[in-house]
């Protein structure tokens, strides 16, 4: 659902999920008739605009009267545009399209921050917007039983909204229905009149093992999805005489990872043959696996899979991306009602495997994970105040909730998440109930983000400072409403929890009955239910505390295993609430915020780790790495996005670059003057030196070596 509002300087775009798009329209004219705009939409917007400002995107133009087509990218030349009619394909947070008629000059600024569409005299424009995000309408009912889930795998992919190489767009695949369990199929006539007859269909052997690894490529492939009494798994579309035989368990895992891999991104080069086009960087790679773009896209998906099959892909296999998500699912029939969010994701399924944790291991993997080369007990900067609040204590934290971490065996996949028995290192804590929470914080009125910063122990007061201030300088960029409390009761912090808040930041102890207050401990387990989104529980062996808060209603957040150092904490509590600011999932944010400590393995992960918070200044998140070379700076870059997978983005530094598939790396050299201009308007972190670094910070100390 989109939402539209007039401002002073234009419009403002938004939907459920607190993403938006801020449009500045010059001598603006709402107009109750406009264009039609032929593209899948929820909300359109008409009126009179002599020029507009958006943020910095990929742009391609469409001729209405000819069909010929024109892209906008990183170049900042004026593209001019003769009078015609016209429509615009824009990237932003929320899709956008826009179509008028008459002509129109499209730049952008120098620094490359915005885009600017100017007309010769005030013309009608009308706007065509798309959430990015969306929620499952219909409920599908199997039977606890792998037959069962194989018919709601067959079903869940009726979201898709188109068949073939399209569907690799992460905006037409849409959201699965959900699934139930009961004593007998139900299917939705809507489901099933939506579903797409693909040709092809998986047959698994009658094992639920067999049948949750097989869903994710069953579901992008729009395949029927049967079980049978055989020993391994085949993968058949009769009309192209694809019978393609994979090997048993474990096996089966690996090949049903390789194969949509290989079918996705695939996908996701053929596409641009079709009328979603964009002139990929990395299209010269059908060149290498034989395949003709137009051929294959005007081919059945049957046929596609087939030639597919065929196709060389050893050739180009290293230079795509590293898949974006695994989960490690416990196979049993109460994780099938999980299975539509993790589709949602086009997520890999791996089979939970993991093995006992020593003490002195967890410590070697957290040493060799810290990649800091400079003093790890680095200073940290100054608080402005140390007043003890009232009423708060200064005694040393009591005992805490032993956690008996396991380590994962982890395969393909940069983000790795556990919905399984035990709690393993280097993963995020599925909480099944967590999937379905998100979806009641979509239906809030407010408009604004609801940040709640704890302070309950005076000695992490650091941290409290620098974290308020990350909030409020967010918040002059977005919509965030931030406050502030210290030295709560027991009853305080647990009106914070059961009352509306987008997240909670407490600083302070944990012990074996819960959190520290000024009068005592509470125990999560003891309030009614938690309204709060998401959180970080700074505080010693929070764990338990933060899966009962997801049990009881919140989507996700970061915890700690076991004791913490105050300064270790302030740390990472610092990073983790700039980059969640800046539009990071839970996941990633903490998966880069815990390398700035020596023993990061302590902090985690529960609920839903794919959950963002807010949006991105460069609609990905990203990571990039910063290396000197001589007089020279080796950048490589890379966008982080999970819900995204399929989307295109591009790196803006010298009008050279070619859009890349999203999760691509992209590496270019720079010298000192090309390199400060760049981080001016980068907006992200970087790891330079072995430090994670904030590129104005970054700027400034290349300006001073």
């Amino acid at each position: 659902m989109i939402e539209w509002e007039e401002t002073s300087s234009g419009l403002r775009v938004f939907d459920r999920t607190k993403t938006e798009v801020c449009i500045e329209a010059r001598d603006w004219d709402t107009a109750s008739g406009g264009y039609d705009v032929d593209r899948p939409l929820d909300e359109t917007v008409s009126g009179y605009v002599s020029e507009l400002k958006l943020p910095a995107a990929l742009v391609k133009v469409v001729s209405l009267d000819s069909g010929g087509e024109y892209k906008h990218g990183g170049d900042a030349d004026p593209l001019d545009l003769s009078h015609g009619e016209y429509l615009f394909n824009i990237n932003l947070n929320v899709k956008t399209y826009l179509r008028f008629s008459g002509a129109a000059t499209v730049s952008k600024t120098d620094d490359y921050n915005e885009l600017h569409v100017s007309f010769p005299d005030p013309t009608l424009v009308t706007f065509g917007f798309r959430s990015h995000h969306e929620e499952p309408v219909d409920t599908v009912t199997v039977p606890p039983t792998p037959d069962g889930l194989a018919t709601a795998v067959t079903y869940l992919s009726s979201s898709h909204k188109v068949a073939g190489p399209d569907r690799s767009y992460p905006t037409l695949r849409g959201h699965p229905p959900r699934v139930e369990l009961g004593g007998e199929t139900e299917i939705p006539d809507p489901v099933r009149a939506e579903r797409f007859d693909a040709g092809i269909e998986f047959a698994v052997p009658d094992d639920f093992e067999y049948a949750f690894v097989a869903a994710p490529l069953a579901y992008y492939l729009q395949a029927e999805m049967t079980v049978e009494d055989r020993r391994s798994p085949v993968l058949r579309a009769p009309e192209a005489d694809v019978e393609y035989r994979f090997t048993p368990l474990p096996g089966f895992q690996h090949e049903v990872a390789d194969l949509l891999r290989r079918v996705f991104f695939l996908d996701c080069l053929v596409r641009n043959a079709g009328e979603y086009s964009w002139d990929l960087a990395e299209l010269s790679l059908l060149d290498a696996v034989e395949i003709d773009a137009e051929a294959t896209y005007e081919s059945t998906p049957a046929e596609q899979l087939a030639t597919y099959l065929d196709a060389p892909y050893e050739r180009i296999d290293d230079e795509l991306p590293e898949w974006h998500l695994a989960m490690h699912v416990e196979p049993r029939a109460d994780n099938v009602t999980s299975l539509p969010y993790l589709l949602n994701n086009l997520s890999l399924v791996y089979l939970p495997e993991s093995t006992d944790l020593e003490k002195d291991e967890l410590l070697n993997k957290s040493i060799d994970d810290f990649y800091r080369a400079g003093d790890p007990d680095a200073r940290r900067p100054e608080a402005t105040t140390s007043k003890a609040a009232a009423g708060m204590t200064r005694k040393g934290p009591g005992p805490v909730k032993s956690v008996d971490r396991r380590d994962p065996v982890l395969h393909e996949g940069r983000v790795n998440g556990w919905l399984a028995d035990g709690v393993p290192i280097d993963v995020f804590k599925a909480v099944p109930e967590a999937y379905e929470n998100r979806f009641k914080y979509l239906n809030r009125g407010d408009d604004d983000i609801d940040v709640t910063v704890i302070l309950n122990d005076d000695e992490m007061a650091d941290e409290h400072e620098t974290v308020a201030e990350i909030y409020d300088e967010r918040a002059e960029e977005l919509p965030i409403d931030v406050t502030v409390h210290e030295s709560l009761s027991k009853a305080e912090l647990a009106d914070v929890f059961e009352s509306s808040h987008d997240f909670v930041h407490y600083i302070g102890h944990c012990e074996e009955d819960g959190l520290r207050c000024r009068n005592g401990n509470l125990s999560v387990a003891t309030i009614e239910e938690s309204n709060v989104q998401t959180f970080f529980l700074n505080a010693c062996g929070s764990y338990y505390e933060g899966r009962d808060l997801v049990e009881k209603g919140s989507v996700a957040g970061a915890v700690t295993f076991t004791k913490v150092l105050n300064k270790q904490a302030a740390k990472v509590g610092v990073a983790f609430s700039r980059l969640l600011m800046h539009g990071y999932d839970i996941a990633h944010a903490i998966q880069l915020a815990r390398r700035r400590i020596m023993m990061g393995k302590d902090y985690a992960v529960v609920g839903d780790g794919t959950h963002q918070l807010t949006q991105c200044d460069n609609r990905f998140p990203i990571i990039a790495t910063l290396e000197e070379s001589g007089d020279l700076y080796e950048v490589e870059y890379t966008a982080l996005s999970i819900p995204n997978i399929g989307s295109i983005y591009e790196v803006y530094v010298k009008g050279e670059e070619q859009p890349q598939i999203q999760g691509s790396k992209t590496t270019f050299t720079l010298n000192q003057e090309e390199l400060l201009s760049f981080l001016r308007r980068a907006k992200a972190p970087f790891v330079y030196d072995g430090d994670l670094i904030w590129s104005e910070e970054l700027s400034d100390r290349i300006r001073s070596s």
